[in-house]
């Protein structure tokens, strides 16, 4: 199947788990094995109202559609992450 996705492009990941010690970095590792070129200060992060959660985005310079489906897979395997958007 074609993807709609014109690459490349800077394509937000937004990246959803609890807020424990670790999990930003391990997002960050992730991100940079599929998209090396990531630049780790350029991470948005918003804590849930509560506070239990956090909410990470991570704009990538996606290059393929195969990329962005092995970083979805990761990210999603990761213990610590709830959601993956």
């Amino acid at each position: 199947m074609e993807s709609v996705i014109a690459f490349p492009t800077a394509f937000p990941v937004k990246i959803m788990g609890r807020r424990e010690s670790g999990f930003t970095s391990a997002v960050i590792e992730i991100v940079r094995r599929h998209a090396p070129d990531f630049v780790p200060g350029a991470i948005e992060t918003r804590p849930s109202r509560e506070g239990k959660y956090i909410s990470l985005t991570a704009t990538v310079n996606a290059t393929s559609q195969e990329q962005l489906d092995a970083l979805y897979r990761e990210l999603c395997d990761h213990p610590a992450v709830v959601m993956v958007l």
